[in-house]
């Protein structure tokens, strides 16, 4: 399907895009070959294949779940001003 002239300037109007007048020529080359792909892969054989919900459809590798620190709650809360019960207190800022 090749494109005119008068088909990229009715889309660059549709969309709302300035196009120079001498950009026109390679903006119609550029929209033709990509269209001409289109219906090139529109006419690859696909029966019998699954659509996928990603390209790769692979599985992220995961780490194992397992504690790698220590518990530091007593060491990080002896220079706090105030704590109660393992947690810090803070004074009200909203009335």
């Amino acid at each position: 399907m090749a494109l005119e002239r008068s088909d990229v300037e009715k889309v660059a109007h549709l969309a709302r895009l300035k196009i120079e007048d001498n950009d026109i020529p390679e903006y119609t080359r550029d929209l033709t070959s990509i269209l001409e792909l289109v219906n090139q892969m529109q006419s690859v054989d696909i029966d019998g294949t699954d659509p996928l919900a990603h390209p790769l459809d692979a599985t992220q590798r995961l780490r194992h779940d397992e504690v790698t620190e220590s518990n530091q709650r007593e060491h990080f809360q002896q220079n706090a001003p105030a704590k109660e019960a393992g947690l810090f207190l803070v004074p009200k800022v909203i009335e």
